[in-house]
């Protein structure tokens, strides 16, 4: 069972690095983590732009993110690597996408380009960077992308990312796929995993739903997970799932933007559980990468006013760790 949970996403330029992110790391091991997800994004410029890269004065350098896999492993954890690519104008990534259409020149190959060919090319040597850095660190898992939902139809494009990055990294892989959205990666078959962000809306959309009433409604996602895993003979990953600590968000379990409604430790914690005992002996699923664990632990105060997604000092946190350490 993969116990884990997704770290080092709220991260900027020198936080992995920092000496208090040990104090953070080790904070998640005592919950009983096995596995984490060390998550970071670079960015193209808006959902049509076919080329993208490193702003040096925010992203992770590759040696701060060696250092976190190093202090990760030191405290019992496997690791997931997870570079994911974002949008600077605010644009989801799952609407990435472009026209069909080539150009009237020729790549290196002789083939006409196209804007599509244009993207893979800048996607694949970005993850590949990545999976040289997995490689060399020893992570047992690498992540080739994330919701990345306007390009999963180009099959052809990611079987052949695919094969480059099996030339590179010898682990295994997995692509995170939204939730709902599973049936549209055809290619699932060349990874090792099914993943997908399982925020499954679960809970009333009034509000104050019991874990009971949440497991209830885990049951037509349970079997559409089966139905997927089956057809691939592929385990499931949660490599996304939580909840925010509001009231009516397990309604909506993907959302950061109702910052107005009120604090519910209880509406977090039940989402938790049920998606716990919804999945927890499930025969085809293979674990959960909680969303998502603070890269420097805050203050109590900060986190008993917190209404994210954050667990650390709420009932969640306890609820885990009881599940975490059977």
């Amino acid at each position: 069972m993969i116990k884990g949970y997704t770290y080092g996403w709220d991260s900027r330029k020198g936080m992995l690095s920092d000496p208090r992110s040990e104090g953070s790391i080790i904070r998640l091991s005592q919950m009983g983590c096995n596995w984490a997800a060390l998550a970071f994004a670079v960015t193209q410029e808006r959902f049509s732009s076919t080329r993208f890269g490193f702003d040096f004065r925010f992203c992770n350098t590759d040696r701060e993110i060696e250092k976190a896999i190093e202090n990760l492993k030191k405290h019992n954890m496997k690791v997931c690597l997870k570079p994911v690519l974002n949008c600077e104008d605010g644009t989801w990534r799952a609407n990435i996408s472009f026209p069909e259409r080539e150009f009237p020149v020729y790549d290196e190959h002789g083939r006409k380009k196209s804007y599509w060919n244009e993207w893979f090319s800048c996607y694949t040597a970005f993850i590949l960077h990545y999976a040289e850095i997995a490689e060399y660190t020893s992570c047992e898992m690498l992540c080739i992308g994330c919701e990345m939902v306007g390009t999963e139809h180009r099959e052809e494009d990611w079987r052949e990312l695919i094969a480059k990055v099996r030339n590179v990294y010898h682990g295994p892989l997995v692509y995170n796929a939204n939730h709902g959205k599973e049936s549209n990666v055809k290619w699932f078959d060349a990874l090792d995993y099914i993943g997908t962000s399982a925020y499954y809306p679960v809970g009333s959309p009034e509000g104050g739903s019991t874990a009971e009433e949440m497991l209830a409604r885990w049951e037509e996602p349970r079997k559409q997970l089966r139905r997927i895993s089956e057809q691939f003979g592929k385990k499931v990953i949660f490599m996304e799932i939580g909840c925010r600590s509001a009231e009516k968000c397990a309604s909506m379990p993907w959302d950061f933007t109702h910052i107005g409604n009120a604090r519910s430790e209880e509406e977090q914690a039940n989402f938790y559980e049920s998606a716990l005992r919804a999945m927890w002996d499930e025969d085809y699923f293979a674990g959960y990468f909680w969303w998502d664990w603070p890269t420097l632990l805050p203050t109590d105060k900060k986190a008993e006013e917190d209404t994210g997604f954050m667990i650390f000092s709420k009932k969640a946190e306890q609820l885990l760790t009881e599940w975490y350490k059977k």
